[in-house]
């Protein structure tokens, strides 16, 4: 089947997660720069899990740039991985609100990890898929997608020592992820002309 109403869905699910994270962010108690000051941990969090939400969203779009068809699996992978991405608006208000307690800040870590882990297995599934070579070929050796999740646990195991520890670890990681990939716009500019 044609991968349009899969991105559509996705579309819509990671529009609704960064309406909802947007409307947990308290407006400050004052009307002064000491009041905003007080709110800006809030806003720091709901940054980090935007740009994440932002980042699956353009490898997601990406991927589906190579895909042409998509199986039952495919579809059931995809919302795998949109149940993952679907509680951070909770798990980022968890950690903000608890002052980044250790265990809120670990479960935050853990939806990272799920949400990578998650995004990995349906790259696998589309594998599968007639024509799932392309995409394998377009990633590559992945080294940021298998990366990932060891620093995700590297960054939920520092908690145990600092949660502030933890946080930049998590930050790092879209930090490297934030550096454009180019793999798929390489991939289909060089088949595109190879086609030509």
């Amino acid at each position: 089947m044609p991968t349009n109403r899969l991105e559509a869905f996705s579309d819509g699910v990671l529009a609704i997660i960064i309406t909802i994270m947007v409307l947990e962010l308290q407006v400050p108690e004052g009307h002064d720069w000491h009041a905003l000051a007080e709110s800006a941990t809030g806003f720091l969090t709901y940054a980090l899990s935007f740009v994440y939400v932002g980042i699956y969203w353009n490898n997601h779009h990406h991927m589906f740039q190579v895909v042409d068809t998509v199986r039952g699996t495919v579809l059931w992978a995809n919302l795998h991985l949109l149940f993952w991405l679907s509680l951070f608006p909770f798990s980022t208000a968890w950690m903000d609100e608890s002052g980044f307690e250790t265990v809120p800040t670990i479960v935050y870590g853990l939806n990272l990890l799920a949400a990578a882990m998650a995004y990995y297995l349906l790259q696998l599934m589309i594998y599968r898929c007639p024509g799932g070579e392309r995409l394998r070929e377009a990633v590559g050796n992945d080294l940021k997608g298998k990366g990932s999740p060891l620093i995700y646990v590297a960054g939920i195991l520092l908690c145990l020592v600092s949660s502030a520890i933890g946080v930049a670890v998590y930050t790092l990681v879209a930090l490297i992820w934030l550096v454009p990939d180019r793999r798929m716009e390489r991939y289909l500019a060089t088949h595109e002309t190879v086609a030509s």
